[in-house]
């Protein structure tokens, strides 16, 4: 009777796995609940904060002769605007339609937060690069900034407003086709899947855009950290190597000079060199501390604590670690507070989770003066997308590109099943997404005037830099 009962337990826990058709029909299910294509438009709630104020207030606890900087580059255009206004979208995406689905979400998808970078088996993958706002948080909001980001630079590019649309709809189409696919494998198959930067370039139809890419691919193939980063950014203090000053984007801080902070400093990287795994802490410990330095970098982060590590492991063989300051998601407020502690442990664990193959060097720490940090390689093979340059042709490639990645990193931390449910096989919710992205690009132009009037008003002080 026991070895009975024992097997009829075994069954009823075997019948607890769905199959991929249950869990496809429960992500139908919620179109009920939330209809496709109510993720159509955008309208500004009558109670939506301004968001002018919500940047000044998302500056608290940065640098403060770095901010000037920060409103500076977002000042430019509509879509530099976009890309340091994460805060204002996340704000506005809360009031948007959910499924109920949540992924593990970048956070700020936008497609410059896209690009190549070697892998630690050294091949050059195409991935999402920028966790700093990674969050458990409903899938929606990912695809919306992503489509959005598409329409705003194509109107930047001056394309066609049915092109612009058209690049939104085919990044959508991409995630949702890609999630059905991603939906069909093995667990495992999905989760060692990666996208070859040459099997995308062999893909591309455009012969121009395509020679670009290669030319592009074979510059970062030849880079020698060497002979190119370590001219460029060092100089030699008698015999040793230090950070070249560029102020105000790469400076010393005056109170860096002290034995008692490089203590602290070397407090704070013992304690990052505990969050890699064994093998990588013995490789960092190949290398010896040079010199630190702030570097202002990107959009959103300036006025952040940013800096880049200098290392050697001989006079010949450096090198180059970005520190970061790690800052409170923009999602949390809406989708919950990080399980994590220290906030550069949040990134950390979000990228790893999302990526197909993340830096040896990606680690955590805290700061002399208490805040989080995550550190990562400076340059490790990376290819920027340089989109202003793309046609109507190009950013049609590349939108699917970006829908494909986004597919499989979410894949990673949710049922691709029951999203790929909830999305169908036609293309209304596309078409619904697309819609969003046009109105909610409008939004964004809206915003951007506003904010240019506050800087004529006095409101906002800009730096503009040469």
């Amino acid at each position: 009777m026991a070895a009975k009962s024992k097997s009829a337990k075994k069954k009823q826990v075997l019948k607890l796995v769905q199959s991929r058709e249950e869990r496809r029909a429960q992500g139908k299910a919620l179109r009920d609940k939330v209809p496709r294509r109510s993720h159509a438009g955008w309208k500004a709630s009558s109670k939506r904060r301004d968001p002018v104020d919500i940047l000044l207030k998302s500056c608290e606890g940065r640098i403060p002769r770095l901010i000037p900087i920060r409103f500076g580059r977002m000042m430019q255009t509509p879509f530099t605007f976009y890309r340091g206004a994460a805060v204002i979208m996340a704000a506005d995406l809360a009031r948007t339609p959910v499924s109920g689905i949540r992924v593990q979400t970048c956070g700020d998808c936008h497609l410059l937060n896209f690009g190549a970078f070697a892998s630690p088996e050294r091949r050059i993958i195409f991935d999402i690069n920028d966790f700093d706002e990674t969050l458990p948080a409903p899938w929606e909001w990912d695809v919306k900034r992503l489509a959005t980001s598409f329409v705003i630079a194509s109107r930047h590019n001056k394309f066609k407003e049915r092109d612009a649309r058209a690049s939104a709809m085919r990044c959508v189409e991409s995630y949702r086709e890609h999630m059905a696919e991603l939906s069909d494998m093995r667990v495992l198959s999905r989760w060692y899947l990666h996208i070859d930067l040459d099997e995308l370039i062999a893909e591309m139809g455009d012969a121009k855009a395509k020679k670009r890419v290669e030319k592009r691919l074979a510059k970062v193939r030849a880079r020698n950290v060497m002979e190119q980063d370590f001219p460029k950014l060092t100089t030699m203090n008698g015999n040793k190597p230090t950070i070249k000053d560029n102020p105000p984007l790469i400076y010393h801080a005056p109170d860096w000079t002290d034995a008692k902070f490089e203590k602290e400093v070397q407090k704070a990287f013992e304690s990052y060199r505990e969050t890699l795994n064994d093998d990588h802490k013995i490789l960092l410990d190949h290398y010896e501390i040079q010199d630190l330095a702030v570097k202002v970098v990107g959009v959103g982060s300036v006025g952040t604590r940013c800096a880049i590590l200098l290392l050697m492991a001989d006079n010949d063989d450096p090198l180059f670690l970005q520190v970061k300051e790690a800052r409170t998601s923009v999602l949390e407020p809406y989708a919950g507070k990080s399980s994590y502690a220290n906030r550069g442990q949040r990134i950390v664990a979000g990228q790893r989770l999302m990526q197909s193959a993340s830096d040896i060097f990606l680690g955590w720490a805290v700061g002399p003066d208490g805040n989080h940090f995550y550190v990562r390689q400076l340059w490790d093979g990376k290819i920027k997308p340089v989109v202003e340059i793309y046609d109507e042709d190009w950013m049609l490639e590349y939108a699917d590109a970006c829908g494909q990645v986004l597919a499989r990193a979410h894949a990673n931390s949710a049922d691709p099943a029951m999203i790929s449910g909830y999305l169908g096989g036609t293309g209304r919710f596309d078409r619904a997404v697309a819609d969003f992205a046009v109105a909610y690009a409008d939004q964004n132009e809206a915003d951007h005037a506003a904010f240019l009037k506050a800087i004529r008003n006095g409101k906002i002080e800009v730096y503009q830099e040469r």
